[in-house]
């Protein structure tokens, strides 16, 4: 947990804009009292003012200090829109749409940070995953040269030993069910600069299959060693070897016997999975069975910040989360 600790100290220096649509829900509420006492960032709350303080009253905390905007009011809104109408003018949207569109947090969000009024948001205590992404892909798109999408859990193990002082960081776990090659390779590049953005590690990223440098044939394996080679040519520097069964990627042992060759195995830090099912498996099983603390998803790929809550989240989760977010809008994705 230094990890955390070193992360909101980050965040409470960066001091990004970080806007919650959820401007009335509880825990939202809860954790914005917490960001603003420990200064680990700047919130703008979405929603109507008075419901907002009201909420807050019957919370029974101070939310002093943070913006609150009413999307349906706002002197920008005419802005917006217009900027909205030009990034979808191929799907013909029009101004008086777009101003009806801005009446929802969760568009008028994404606008925010297209605009450059904040720097990133965090959303989905009571709102589908669906609801807070779209707008988001709309409007704030991709990064230059990425077209997927991705999530990643920060998974902290209780032995020292494996990954990062024992932080290993699992993708993707969130979105894709069944990447191309060229969207496992995007998943990988992100994935890395995720990790050093947030955890200060040095990628070392494993490809993972159920084969370990050609000791089995198969279409699938063929897609991981692929994806390996364009993650390659895309981040010449990067630490990156495939494919590899899991426990050539984390074991010594194992990867002296396996892949002698790398300088990945036996010492990954990163874990990007073959496809969704994988992922999403593996990451449960590890925090289940072995204990470990998941953080996450961490959305990347995004051209801003933009991450998505469980709806069963806990107000720690939201505060964990805006201070993940806050590092990742003071890292450079270029």
């Amino acid at each position: 947990m230094k990890l955390l600790e070193r992360v909101i100290k980050n965040s409470q220096s960066y001091q990004k804009r970080i806007v919650l649509p959820e401007g009335t829900e509880p825990r939202t509420l809860r954790a914005t009292e917490i960001i603003l006492n420990e200064n680990i960032a700047r919130i703008i709350l979405l929603g109507n003012p008075v419901e907002i303080m009201q909420a807050a009253e019957e919370c029974g905390v101070n939310i002093k200090g943070a913006v609150v905007i009413d999307p349906k009011t706002d002197e920008r809104r005419s802005r917006y829109a217009d900027l909205m109408v030009e990034i979808r003018k191929s799907k013909g949207l029009t101004k008086e749409a777009a101003l009806d569109l801005l009446n929802d947090p969760l568009v008028f969000a994404p606008m925010m940070i297209k605009s450059g009024d904040a720097d990133g948001e965090i959303a989905g205590a009571v709102n589908a995953t669906g609801d807070v992404l779209r707008p988001a892909f709309q409007f704030v798109k991709t990064l230059p040269g990425v077209s997927v999408v991705s999530g990643a859990f920060l998974m902290f193990m209780n032995d020292p030993h494996f990954g990062h002082d024992g932080i290993l960081v699992f993708a993707d776990c969130a979105v894709m069910p069944d990447p191309t090659e060229r969207e496992l390779a995007e998943i990988a590049v992100t994935t890395a600069k995720t990790a050093k953005a947030i955890v200060g590690m040095e990628p070392r990223v494993a490809m993972l299959s159920f084969s370990t440098k050609g000791s089995a044939q198969h279409e699938r394996v063929d897609k991981v060693v692929n994806a390996t080679r364009i993650a390659k040519e895309m981040a010449p520097d990067l630490k990156i070897d495939g494919e590899l069964q899991l426990d050539a990627a984390l074991i010594p042992e194992v990867a002296k016997l396996k892949a002698p060759e790398s300088e990945v195995a036996g010492r990954a830090n990163i874990l990007v999975f073959p496809g969704l099912e994988a992922a999403n498996i593996g990451y449960k099983l590890v925090q289940r069975l072995a204990k470990a603390e998941a953080i996450g998803p961490v959305l990347q790929g995004m051209a801003a910040p933009i991450n998505d809550l469980s709806r069963g989240c806990s107000v720690s989760d939201i505060v964990n989360m805006v201070a993940i977010t806050s590092n990742q809008a003071a890292a450079s994705f270029e």
